[in-house]
């Protein structure tokens, strides 16, 4: 199939009359995406609380444990009797 005869055959295509929608498809697509965007809005929040509550935790532990403090040194025994 050349150009010429693919560009026919789009022509016709787009010619024709369009096949009639039925009237209820629009509410159907308006409650499908509403739905949709109902569960992205509640799907974000639950990462966002999810983000939030790491961040709580990590802060917690951090403030507990002083990860950033090196622990002593236990290869040499404590000197007594001196």
């Amino acid at each position: 199939m050349n150009r010429a005869e693919r560009e026919a055959a789009v022509r016709q295509i787009m010619e024709r009359v369009p096949s009639p929608v039925p009237p209820d498809v629009h509410t159907d697509a308006v409650r499908r995406g509403e739905r949709l965007l109902r569960r992205r809005r509640l799907g974000r929040r639950a990462l966002w609380l999810l983000a939030c509550a790491a961040a709580v935790a990590f802060t917690v532990w951090a403030a507990r444990v002083h990860p950033w403090v090196e622990p002593p040194s236990q290869t040499t025994p404590p000197i007594t009797g001196w």
